[in-house]
């Protein structure tokens, strides 16, 4: 496979990664399992306990194993065949993922606030109207 089919791959293969490990951490149908994990990430009495509940509320730790489960059923390498391709594509495709998943994280959060905004400036709006209403009735 040639460098330029493998960087194909590579941004192709982090949309999945990525957009598994945004949707297990964040997003509201995965919500009470991630309650449970972070209560027990926290409260756990053993190290090996809290750090096995940990990466289900954290996206940067989770995509490191739904990368390794790509890597598993794909069995995708960059520059070298030998295990040391398996190294790179798996630190490549967590670096990509997580680009992604910042950018959607960036853009979702410009839409909240232009929805703000919005919602204020017809809040304002409908406050100038009333008074203007309430004008002209005085009149």
């Amino acid at each position: 496979m040639t460098v330029y089919v493998q960087i194909v791959w590579l941004l192709i293969l982090a949309t999945p990664v990525a957009c598994i490990s945004w949707t297990v951490t964040h997003e509201e149908i995965f919500r009470e399992p991630r309650e449970y994990c972070a209560k027990r990430s926290t409260n756990s009495n053993t190290f090996i306990e809290r750090k096995l509940f940990y990466p289900f509320t954290c996206e940067y730790c989770f995509s490191h194993y739904i990368t390794i489960l790509v890597l598993v059923f794909t069995d995708f390498k960059m520059l070298t065949n030998g295990w040391f391709g398996y190294v790179i594509a798996l630190f490549s495709l967590v670096w990509i993922s997580n680009i992604y998943m910042s950018l959607f994280a960036y853009i979702r959060q410009n839409i909240a606030v232009e929805k703000a905004e919005i919602s204020i400036m017809k809040e304002k709006e409908s406050t100038d109207i009333k008074l203007e209403n309430k004008i002209t009735h005085e009149k």
